[in-house]
């Protein structure tokens, strides 16, 4: 993936520009599929995302305008600007009202689609950094993804049973989730999780590990935490979610989670998948009790 990025041409009318000619750049962190990982370069003419056939960027997703937002440079590097659009621009989740000045890191959301802006003295080591971090990283809440929770809870699990130490897993799970979808609209849905995914991750230590694994579902790994102390975590967090004020533009929403609670002591027979699937069945209880609930 990363040769054929780096290749990344981008057609206009006046002319072609190469990826590795130039000093700044934006690159595809969300949503994952074939872009994911994509570079675009900035040149010295300006550069229009969105849905138009006529666009730089061309985007298919239905929250894009057909011209969205425009990137041009300028004496002390690129502005981005919004054209109008229906969803609007947003530079780490402000949304924008006039021209801004893009800093290097900055992160750019145009309606679902999100991308970082690079544009460091080392172009080249920063991208690569990128896609490693796509890798173990959740593009849209910037916390943990799936694969580096299976190699931590994986590790985790050795110690717990070396030591004999405790180790505990909480299975997070978004009530009525898919109906705040249906209801809001998919701009809405991803606001809620970075939010909720903010809020959650103030609230946890930084020795432990909190992860998105796919949708609405969430884990905490908990190390050296007992059951007691598991449910205790748990309880603080889900307090915490119901207690927040989310608020998707005008639309104040009220969130709960549920949550399942999964330990061992060292046991022997234990395997991460065991761990997991005791906290998802903890979690199947909680939902099925009247959600907003922490089941151990």
């Amino acid at each position: 993936m990363v040769e054929k990025v780096t290749e990344t041409w981008i057609s206009t009318p006046k002319k072609l520009f190469s990826a590795a000619t130039r000093e700044a750049c934006l690159v595809h962190i969300y949503p994952t599929g074939p872009t994911m990982g994509c570079r675009y370069p900035l040149s010295d003419r300006p550069l229009v995302l969105g849905r138009g056939d006529d666009c730089d960027i061309r985007l298919t997703d239905h929250s894009v305008s057909r011209k969205h937002a425009r990137i041009e440079p300028s004496s002390d590097g690129y502005r981005v600007s919004d054209q109008n659009s229906t969803n609007g621009t947003f530079v780490n989740d402000k949304q924008l009202d006039s021209p801004r000045l893009l800093q290097d890191g900055d992160y750019l959301r145009v309606g679902n689609c999100l991308y970082r802006y690079l544009a460091g003295g080392n172009i080249e080591a920063e991208y690569h950094e990128e896609i490693y971090r796509l890798t173990i990283l959740d593009g849209l809440t910037q916390i943990h993804n799936a694969r580096y929770l299976n190699e931590f809870l994986a590790r985790e699990v050795v110690r717990s049973q070396r030591h004999n130490r405790p180790l505990s897993v909480l299975a997070l799970d978004i009530d009525k989730f898919k109906s705040l979808n249906d209801s809001l609209g998919h701009l809405c849905g991803d606001f809620v999780l970075r939010e909720l995914a903010d809020v959650i991750r103030g609230n946890v230590r930084q020795e432990d590990l909190f992860a998105r694994c796919g949708g609405e579902e969430f884990v905490v790994v908990l190390v050296e935490t007992t059951k007691e102390g598991a449910t205790a975590v748990a309880e603080r967090l889900r307090d915490a979610v119901a207690k927040h004020q989310f608020r998707f533009e005008t639309t104040p929403i009220n969130l709960t989670i549920s949550i399942g609670v999964a330990s061992t002591s060292g046991d022997s027979e234990i395997t991460p998948t065991a761990l997991r699937k005791a906290a998802d069945e903890k979690l199947y209880e909680a939902k099925h009790s009247g959600r907003n609930k922490v089941c151990s």
